[in-house]
């Protein structure tokens, strides 16, 4: 599909991705494997739950980089050959919309942010909101 500009989505992905540094990738990998259940690198190597918060803020993203964000999750997930069942899909993507929901929200001007959390893991459908 073409976009107003008349460059397609998947054109502009490419764009767009080429232009990520490679340090931002291995941090975003490192970030997805933790919240996934993989070994705790992010939190250790980086910060944790602090350091994510503090990347997003001032941002803005919009609703459509959300969006395209979790599209592209989506296609990541049958990329790396992730379980294709209906069960499995469902809450893998209901765990990378609320996740990234909350990182638009933190990413706002002025957003009520909760500052201090542990990373939160990805589970069959829980993502209960952090109490401190």
């Amino acid at each position: 599909m073409a976009s107003r500009s008349g460059q397609s989505e998947v054109d502009r992905d490419v764009v767009v991705i080429s232009r990520v540094k490679d340090e931002h990738r291995r941090h975003v990998t490192a970030w997805w494997c933790e919240v996934f259940g993989g070994p705790a690198r992010y939190t250790a190597e980086l910060g944790g739950y602090e350091r994510m918060v503090a990347k997003h803020r001032g941002l803005s993203i919009t609703t459509e980089q959300r969006f395209r964000f979790a599209s592209l999750m989506t296609l990541a997930a049958d990329d790396a050959g992730l379980p294709e069942d209906p069960e499995f899909r469902s809450a893998f993507v209901a765990y990378v919309e609320w996740g990234t929901r909350l990182a638009q929200h933190n990413s706002q001007p002025g957003a009520a942010v909760a500052e201090h959390a542990p990373v939160p893991r990805w589970g069959w459908g829980e993502a209960p909101p952090f109490e401190g």
